[in-house]
C-alpha cells in the first residue's frame, strides 16, 4: 500500500492535487495507493505523530503557521523518510528543499505529465529503498534492517550499536574487525565510514557545521577531525547527484 500525504491549506488547491493524485493510482493499479489530505502542517504532523508517517508527501510550502520546509524539518525529526515533493508558486525556496532532502520542487501550475513522470520516480526510488536492508545477529535471534532506519552504527565494547529510527539493535559480540562488519553498509552511498568504529548514514545528516554532523532527531555526532572534511565534501556529493532533490 502506497500513503500519499497531501498538504496545502488552500481547498481548491488541495482538491486538484488529491484528484491527480487519484487518476495517477487509477492508471498504475499495482500500487494500491491511499491519499489523505490534510489543511495544515499542524495537522499533517499530529497524524504522522500518532498514527504513524506516509510513504510520500506532496507539500505546499506557502501555508500560514507551518510553512512546508518547516513541516518538512519537523517530519524529518520525526523520523519519517517518505519522499517529499514540493509544489509552489514560487522558486524562491529550492535551495531550503535540500534540508529536508526533498525529492523534487515542482512550480505550480502543475502539469499532469510531469507530475506522474516526478511520481514515478519518487515511487521507484521508494521501492528500491524499501528492499535494502541488513540482517544482524543479535542475542535474541536475527534481526533484519531497513537501511533507511539506520541513523548510524557504532562499535559498542565488542558489539555493534546500530542507532534506528524504531530504537537500538545491538549484535551480538563481533569476532572480527569492525570494516568488516560493516562492509554490507559500506557497499552503499549513502554510508560513510567515520574513524575506525563509527559508520553515519547521510539520509540522516540534515546539516554539518566543522566537525560536528546534525541529524533529523536532533542528535549532533562529533566528527573526526581528521574525517569531517571529506565527510562534509561526500555527504554535499551525495544529496548533489543520483539522490539530491530537483526542481523544475
Amino acid at each position: 500500500m502506497l500513503r500519499i500525504a497531501v498538504c496545502d491549506d488552500v481547498e481548491a488547491q488541495r482538491n486538484q492535487t488529491a484528484a491527480l493524485l487519484t487518476l495517477y493510482l487509477q492508471s498504475r493499479p499495482e500500487l494500491h495507493g491511499q491519499v489523505e489530505t490534510f489543511s495544515s502542517g499542524g495537522a499533517l504532523l499530529d497524524r504522522s505523530e500518532t498514527q504513524g508517517g506516509f510513504d510520500l508527501y506532496i507539500l505546499d510550502i506557502l501555508m500560514p503557521q507551518l510553512s512546508g520546509i518547516e513541516t518538512g524539518r519537523r517530519l524529518r525529526a520525526l523520523g519519517n523518510g517518505g519522499e517529499i515533493i514540493y509544489l509552489t508558486q514560487s522558486n524562491d525556496f529550492a535551495a531550503d528543499s535540500y534540508d529536508v532532502h526533498a525529492f523534487f520542487y515542482l512550480l505550480k501550475p502543475v502539469d499532469q505529465a510531469k507530475f506522474f513522470q516526478i511520481l514515478d520516480g519518487a515511487v521507484e526510488t521508494l521501492q528500491r529503498r524499501q528492499n535494502c536492508a541488513v540482517v544482524v545477529q543479535t542475542p535474541e535471534g536475527p534481526r533484519r534492517i531497513l537501511l533507511d532506519h539506520i541513523r548510524y552504527v557504532e562499535r559498542m565494547g565488542r558489539c555493534m550499536r546500530y542507532d534506528c529510527t524504531s530504537g537500538d539493535v545491538v549484535s551480538q559480540t563481533i569476532r572480527v574487525p569492525f570494516r568488516e562488519m560493516a562492509a554490507p553498509l559500506l557497499a552503499h552511498r549513502r554510508f560513510f565510514l567515520c574513524g575506525a568504529s563509527f559508520v553515519l548514514n547521510f539520509q540522516h545528516v540534515i546539516g554539518v557545521s566543522g566537525q560536528t554532523a546534525l541529524l533529523d532527531n536532533g542528535q549532533s555526532i562529533t566528527l573526526p577531525r581528521t574525517a569531517a572534511s571529506e565527510f562534509k565534501k561526500a555527504w554535499g556529493n551525495y544529496w548533489l547527484e543520483e539522490d539530491g532533490p530537483c526542481w523544475s
